[in-house]
């Protein structure tokens, strides 16, 4: 099953202007979608840049002065390998879970570019174990990866919202490292009818990296 190759980049800021460009229909849609709702779910497969609108969404809040901070976090769950005990601190065991997010920084913004140090000077890290207790103001909050995190972390990081935020959940529900219920697709069925929440799912065809990346997804056994 062949189709069109759609591996260009996904959105990303002009250099100049820092206004964001489309390269399908489904992304200026969960655009319009993060700025109407103050909390956002994107759903779908592998691949429909998830991460990188996520990124490119705060970057862009950051950059006109809309929002003071981006605070990223994912569950630290590991897809099918152990890799034991990670040294350092809490930013040193994280990265390694976080790389995706950086590489999608890294497109957007460069590195060691003057926007790339304001966005570095923005940034904090929390993972969703490490957020009892905080409140996050005037900042975009990204949960990745949301798929793997139980109703109770759902629910923790989703009531650390503070004023002036916003926040985006990204999840592949058929991608999920948990064993047992998946909480996932039923926190975003429960929540989807609330006011101020917006759900944006994607597909197959909105797939921007390699042409067989959809095919795969397509072929894979059901």
């Amino acid at each position: 099953m062949g189709r069109k190759n759609n591996s260009e980049k996904p959105v990303a800021p002009t250099r100049k202007a820092f206004h964001l460009e489309w390269k399908n229909n489904s992304q200026k849609i969960a655009y319009m979608a993060f700025e109407q709702h103050d909390v956002l779910f994107l759903i779908g497969p592998a691949g429909t840049s998830k991460s990188h609108l996520s990124i490119a969404f705060a970057v862009s809040e950051i950059l006109a002065k809309k929002k003071k901070k981006i605070v990223i976090s994912r569950p630290m769950v590991e897809a099918g390998e152990k890799m034991g005990f990670l040294p350092g601190d809490i930013a040193n065991k994280t990265l390694p879970y976080l790389l995706p997010l950086y590489d999608c920084l890294d497109t957007i913004v460069g590195y060691g570019t003057i926007e790339r140090n304001k966005i570095d000077q923005c940034l904090e890290i929390v993972p969703v174990a490490y957020m009892r207790g905080r409140t996050f103001n005037n900042a975009v909050v990204i949960l990745d990866e949301a798929q793997n995190a139980t109703e109770e972390q759902l629910k923790l990081a989703m009531t650390r919202l503070g004023e002036g935020s916003k926040m985006i959940i990204n999840g592949d529900p058929t991608q999920s490292d948990l064993k047992g219920d998946i909480a996932f697709p039923r926190i975003v069925t429960s929540l989807k009818k609330v006011q101020g929440i917006g759900v944006v799912e994607f597909n197959e065809s909105h797939i921007v990296r390699h042409s067989l990346v959809a095919d795969i997804l397509l072929a894979w056994p059901k």
